[in-house]
């Protein structure tokens, strides 16, 4: 949805999504910033599913993840290390890397993609 501001007439983006899941759902939800004039896009996830995760890839951009809810393992490069509710973690543009949630609580992170698109080349 694009609106504007009435003081400013400024048009702005609102992108509704849908309210995070709860109990036993696993989702993700992907936004492109490139329809908005974002430079970045953004993926929402959320899962209660212990040991899932995206396997091996890496893009050629860095990725942020903002740890909201839970803990996951998560490898960067030749790094193992278990993150946690409350971190960021940043992985540099071409580093091979994935997660897997460890449970018991739900997982949820904001991933964010310094582009406009997602690209992703999967190593596994």
């Amino acid at each position: 949805m694009t609106t504007s501001d009435s003081t400013t007439a400024t048009p702005f983006h609102v992108i509704d999504r849908r309210d995070g899941g709860t109990g036993g759902e696993k989702w993700a939800e992907n936004t492109e910033g490139k329809p908005y004039g974002a430079g970045i896009s953004i993926i929402l996830e959320s899962t209660d599913e212990p040991g899932s995760g995206p396997r091996l890839h890496k893009h050629p951009y860095p990725e942020t993840f903002v740890i909201r809810r839970g803990r996951a393992v998560f490898t960067v490069g030749t790094e193992e290390l278990e993150a946690h509710a409350g971190q960021i973690l940043v992985v540099p543009a071409d580093t091979p890397h994935k997660f897997r949630t460890l449970g018991p609580e739900r997982f949820e992170s904001v991933n964010i993609h310094a582009n406009d698109e997602f690209v992703t080349e999967w190593l596994e």
